[in-house]
């Protein structure tokens, strides 16, 4: 590996380099969940209560449930290739990068179609009011198609940060966010599409963000190391081994977390939709603090991974 290239986030004064990676990465997550806030927001504000509860509602848990469970056996990914690079091994950080894009391509596979699948049943068993199911049903299937690009992107964001790079992600998520916000005001506003309008303005930004990371990381200017190569792209079964046995555990624990919330969103569900929509809004502020923790915790693994790969 070119060490004039190399990242130094494994030497010099901790503290320092701690603030330096974590303040785009806390930006990050405020950018993440303004993006994730907007369609509650515009559709609450310009379609009424019912589009509200039906985007924050019932859907959001039950889509948190499948992308906390991927995304948490992803970052096992993102661990893997910060130890390879901490150590300067460059094979193996690029057979471990590709490996992880294989990863998120067949997450984000799985997830569509079994979230397309299994939407309105699940909507059922949460009890979700009929005056909201329709537009829960239509907004969750728009989401799910778009995530197997939703995957890569954050793959993407996760690999670049585990090399020590946390301000480009932050670049391009708040670009996506501005444009998020356009499409919403467009389809929901303009074109009057509803909730069906929110959920395609969050799949095209979802795919612009995957382009956007992609193009990234398959520059002739990224690091030879952790460069994205089509050529390149193919399961290394070792690492795939490693990533699961790291990411797995982190996958439940996101899993326990959304069905206790979607066990107690049920009962709130029964209350009617006028609950539930001040539900929806009051837990997009929570997500705010909690994904907050969260994503510290990420980097920190990211950042510690790097380091005992470099000894």
């Amino acid at each position: 590996m070119n060490s004039s290239k190399y990242n130094g986030i494994t030497e010099g004064v901790i503290w320092k380099h701690l603030m330096l990676f974590f303040l785009p990465v806390l930006l990050g997550t405020f950018f993440q969940q303004l993006y994730n806030t907007v369609d509650a927001v515009i559709v609450g504000r310009f379609v009424g209560k019912e589009a509200l509860a039906a985007v924050g509602g019932s859907s959001s848990q039950i889509l948190n449930l499948l992308i906390g469970f991927f995304t948490g056996v992803t970052s096992g990914a993102a661990v893997i290739v910060a130890q390879y690079y901490g150590a300067r091994d460059a094979e193996d950080s690029s057979r471990s990068v590709h490996t992880a894009m294989i990863l998120a391509i067949a997450c984000g596979a799985i997830m569509t179609v079994v979230g397309i699948l299994t939407a309105p049943e699940l909507l059922r068993i949460m009890e979700t009011p009929e005056d909201t199911m329709a537009d829960s049903i239509v907004y969750m299937r728009w989401v799910y198609m778009a995530m197997i690009p939703g995957m890569v992107y954050n793959m993407g964001s996760a690999i670049l940060r585990a090399v020590g790079d946390s301000k480009h992600p932050l670049y391009f998520l708040i670009a996506c966010c501005l444009i998020n916000v356009v499409l919403d005001l467009l389809f929901v506003v303009t074109f009057k599409m509803g909730v069906a309008g929110a959920a395609i303005a969050t799949a095209l930004s979802q795919l612009l963000s995957a382009v956007m990371i992609c193009w990234f990381l398959a520059r002739p200017k990224t690091e030879e190391s952790v460069r994205l190569e089509l050529s390149k792209l193919r399961t290394d079964w070792r690492i795939m081994r490693r990533t699961v046995h790291i990411g797995l555990p982190s996958g439940l624990q996101a899993v326990l977390y959304s069905i206790s919330n979607m066990i107690i969103l049920t009962a709130i569900n029964r209350f009617g939709t006028d609950i539930m929509a001040g539900y929806s809004a009051s837990v997009k502020l929570n997500n705010l603090v909690i994904t907050s923790f969260t994503t510290i915790g990420n980097g920190i693994s990211n950042y510690a991974a790097q380091n005992l790969g470099a000894g």
